[in-house]
């Protein structure tokens, strides 16, 4: 029985993906759906299951008699579900497996919603063959009376409901192996609980448990036991006697003190006593390898209960909110919370140092040489750096990173990614949601380095023993890797990411309606490359492929080995075990493996062509300029389903030519713009060299760029009619004047992607570049050569980035109401032109004085515009560096002037506008 319980948590899962292909050939309910094989029958995601299933026990279908294993969703109506229920001892006399969970239906952040049931009929008491009962994921607030009389039931699962508490009935299961009621609200627990000596593994995980009995060392059977998350403050001393007991789960409870006697129990493998207020841990626990501690303030003095008159109150800790012009910060024993201005949170605890520290971050645009991504990953955030580097900490350090989720999160994940000794990592992520369309990845460090924020696909890991073990697919349950013993003389980690590939996208590249594809497969292992006895691998076989149906000539494994890109057929090398929804074979080496069901012969290369296309995104360039100033020039790099809406926001203040065609890009490839025809760009940017501009594309981040350019052609005669074209890769040293040449060999030339026209209208009387006629722009002296200038070019960047919110800018720049009103007024057809008089006429006022960079950032974020602060703290960063190169080149300074980057990486560009 329990081989049953454990066995359908992976493989009745499975048929989640096969259900979906299927559901269409389901004739409108009236026929036996095609997953009902042998004693399996899955309507968990078919619409209207319960309807089917009626429909199915009213036409008396033979194959219902052999049912063993049924799923259910219980997101359907609870009259007709406790109907169709109740229809189950009669129409499935042999059933020994009931799945009759929620959790298919998701809210806006994934998480998975409850079902409806709330009780069950009394008439399943007659299932007298049930063995596996998983009522996961509903709205039961007691436990349902027909459960306890279900006398064969071994596995028992309920947890994610909102149970309070459990009958003494439940001591009735006297063959019970396998009881999870985690994340429900149980503030206590039947004693009958206790007597069952046959109990194996116990989850009681996410309640609000405050204490445990001393009868819990009753249960003489008991291998696994999980009480993380709740409320306990002690334990008691009958832990002990669990003489089986080899997993105990107690991390982020309350525990002050716990037993030295669980050092002693013979088979414990692992002890999790993380984030607990433990302070004194007896040497036996202390020392043992199998023991976690992190997250307790050992060593600690425990606060005094009551102060006496005249204590001093400590002090509660220093919350600290940075704006944009501050890079560091102290952080003391007391510990701090700390909000960066670039979306960054911090939560030092008090004691994570023992002496004061002085803490600096930046953040850093992604480069490629620093961004580390797989092939299937997409970078969703920045990349921050926070110093000192290594220095380890007393207490783990919460961080905070906020990003945009991604909207396909099918089979993917999130996780902050950190670097640490020259190689980089992944951290236990957990997000929080800050608003619809804006998440927070949380995790803890311990140290600090450079952080970034990632979407892969789901990955799961697992420590192979020489005894083998079973790793599963958490995001594909039908994905499976068995070790058998003596498959590895010493343990090793393996590591497996499941690539979830889209059905509509293989026929059309193949021309082949039925051609299909499974999930592709990754398998990466520590220590030796090969195993010592072949390794068991199950995939499921391609969409809409049965193995009853399959013509064995079509279906061919895929092999390939990085860095290699080839995919090899090793079809003929492997014997292929073909069931109704997997195939399994024998490797004794790891690396991609994927299924193809097609008639192409040469698969080879097709597999490689569709490879490539799963990590393409279909873009679209596009080149606008301001309508009240086409000097300002909007270059962003699109993903194709966000062009419309973009122009449709854009276009009320800039136009231009229509987008680009569609070209394909993979995450973290470089390329640039060069503007041509005669018209020039600003060099002086930190992202321009020799006057092109450098992009590196990432699909969830702004991909735009604002330029001033000008032009040293005559536009009082003619206007200039030039161009904006883009290339694939590096900026090279040359670059071709025009791009015609290029379109017209675009077969030959793959570096040329696109080129839009670009005209600067002709001036007419006095009119200067920049509707200047009424504005002179005097060079300016805005800073200095340490802490870095602001040039004309700059603050004409400024002026185009802010419209409508000038006159807050202005007012915080203390300039009086009158002078508003005046500029609004001499101005007042030309909004450009109020903002650039604004600004341009505060700076020669401040020119030469010191402060004045600072006040602009200031103003710019007391008026909402980090975005534009952000920009001109880039600019003033380049700035200094540029000041402190040309000090260490003329020897005026010895050493190093700032942190140093990680030593296996170039020290990238900072985050410019």
């Amino acid at each position: 029985m329990a081989a049953v319980a454990e066995g359908l948590e992976t493989e009745s899962a499975a048929v989640e993906d096969a259900a979906r292909d299927a559901a269409d050939a389901v004739d409108a309910g009236l026929g036996v759906p095609p997953l009902l094989a042998g004693n399996r029958l899955s309507l968990d995601l078919y619409p209207r299951g319960c309807h089917r299933l009626l429909h199915l026990c009213a036409q008396q279908v033979p194959q219902l008699l052999e049912v063993e294993f049924l799923q259910l969703s219980s997101h359907e109506d609870p009259w007709l579900l406790e109907a169709t229920l109740a229809r189950l001892p009669w129409s499935l006399p042999r059933l020994r497996s009931l799945v009759l969970k929620g959790g298919q239906r998701r809210n806006a952040l994934g998480a998975c919603l409850q079902g409806s049931l709330t009780t069950l009929p009394a008439s399943l008491s007659g299932l007298t063959h049930l063995a596996h009962l998983d009522l996961s994921f509903n709205s039961l607030e007691t436990l349902p009376a027909c459960v306890p009389q279900m006398c064969g039931l071994s596995a028992l699962l309920l947890s994610h409901n909102c149970l309070s508490e459990l009958p003494e009935a439940l001591g009735a299961l006297p063959a019970l192996t396998f009881l999870a009621v985690t994340h429900n609200r149980l503030e206590t627990l039947p004693t009958a609980l206790w007597s069952l000596s046959t109990l194996q593994r116990l989850d009681l995980s996410e309640n609000l448990l405050d204490t445990l009995p001393p009868e819990i060392g009753g249960l003489s059977s008991l291998a696994e036991l999980n009480l993380a998350s709740n409320r306990l403050q002690s334990l008691p001393t009958s832990l002990a006697g669990l003489r089986s007991l080899r997993l105990l789960v107690l991390h982020s409870n309350l525990l002050a003190s716990v037993p030295a006697s669980l050092a002693r129990l013979p088979l414990l493998t692992r002890l999790d006593l993380r984030d607990n207020q433990l302070r004194d841990v007896p040497p036996e626990l202390l020392d043992a390898p199998f023991v976690r501690l992190q997250g307790n303030p050992l060593g600690r003095a425990p606060p005094a209960p009551h102060s006496p008159p005249g204590t001093p109150v400590v002090p509660e800790m220093p919350r600290l909110l940075l704006t944009s012009d501050v890079d560091s910060f102290p952080v003391t024993p007391q510990g701090c919370s700390v909000t960066l201005a670039c979306g960054v949170r911090l939560q030092f605890p008090a004691g994570a140092t023992a002496t004061p520290v002085t803490i600096r971050y930046r953040l850093w645009l992604p480069e490629p040489r620093l961004v580390p991504l797989g092939p299937h990953d997409s970078l969703l955030s920045g990349v921050l750096e926070l110093q000192p580097h290594g220095v380890a900490f007393l207490q783990e350090v919460g961080l905070w990173l906020l990003f945009v989720p991604p909207r396909a999160r099918r089979c993917r994940e999130v996780v902050v990614r950190t670097l640490s000794d020259n190689s980089w990592s992944d951290l236990e992520t957990h997000l929080e949601e800050e608003a619809p369309k804006r998440l927070w990845a949380r995790c803890q460090v311990p140290h600090f380095s450079w952080f970034l924020v990632v979407s892969r696909p789901v990955s799961n890991t697992c420590l192979v023993p020489p005894e083998g073990t079973l790793l599963c697919s958490s995001g594909h349950p039908g994905v499976k890797v068995t070790f058998p013993p003596g498959a590895t003389e010493e343990p090793r980690h393996v590591h497996m990411q499941v690539v979830h590939v889209g059905s509509r996208g293989l026929p059309a590249l193949l021309e082949e309606p039925e051609a299909a594809a499974s999930p592709l497969l990754c398998l990466t292992q520590s220590g030796p490359p090969s195993f010592l006895q072949p390794v068991t691998v199950q995939l499921p076989l391609p969409p809409g492929i049965t193995g009853l149906s399959l013509d064995r000539s079509r279906l061919h494994l895929l092999y390939r080995a990085p860095p290699a890109a080839a995919w090899d057929d090793i079809t003929a090398q492997v014997a292929l075990e073909l069931t109704h929804l997997y195939a399994r074979f024998q490797v004794t080496r790891f690396s991609w493996y994927w299924l193809w069901y097609t008639t192409a012969t040469c698969v080879g290369g097709l597999a490689r062509k569709a490879w490539e296309r799963l990590r393409l995104h279909r873009v679209n360039l596009i080149a606008l300029q301001r309508r009240r100033d086409p000097e300002q020039v909007l270059l962003q790099c699109l993903p194709r389903n966000k062009v419309d809406a973009t122009l449709r926001r854009l276009l009320e203040r800039y136009r231009g030519p229509e987008p680009s065609d569609t070209v394909d890009m993979f995450e973290g490839e470089k390329f640039f713009a060069a503007f041509e025809g005669g018209i020039d760009v600003d060099a002086g940017r930190p992202d321009c060299v020799e006057g092109r501009l450098r992009f590196v594309f990432y699909s969830h981040l702004r991909n735009v760029k604002e330029v001033y350019v000008t032009t040293a052609l005559d536009r009082k005669a003619q206007a200039v009619r030039g161009q904006v074209s883009f290339y694939r890769g590096e900026v090279p040293e040359e670059v071709p004047e025009e791009a015609e040449a290029a379109r017209q060999k675009k077969g030959m030339d793959t570096l040329w992607m696109a080129t839009l026209p670009i005209k600067l209208p002709r001036l007419r009387g006095s009119e200067g570049p920049g509707h200047g006629a009424s504005l002179s722009l005097a060079p300016l002296n805005l800073g200095d050569a340490e802490t870095g200038f602001l040039t004309q070019s700059n603050l004409l960047t400024v002026a185009g980035r802010l419209g409508p919110d000038w006159p807050a800018v202005a007012l915080h720049l203390g300039m009086p109401y009158r002078e508003l009103q005046r500029i609004r007024h001499e101005f007042r057809d030309d909004l450009d032109g109020q903002i650039r008089h604004m600004l341009f006429s505060w700076a020669e006022r401040q020119a030469g004085r010191p402060g004045a960079v600072g006040l602009l950032v200031q103003a710019l974020e007391q008026s909402d515009r980090q975005d534009v602060a952000e920009e001109v703290q880039a600019i003033l960063e380049l700035g200094r560096r540029k000041y402190q190169e040309g000090i260490q080149r003329t020897s005026l300074a010895p050493g190093d002037l700032g942190p140093p980057g990680p030593s296996a990486l170039q020290s990238p560009e900072p985050a410019q506008a």
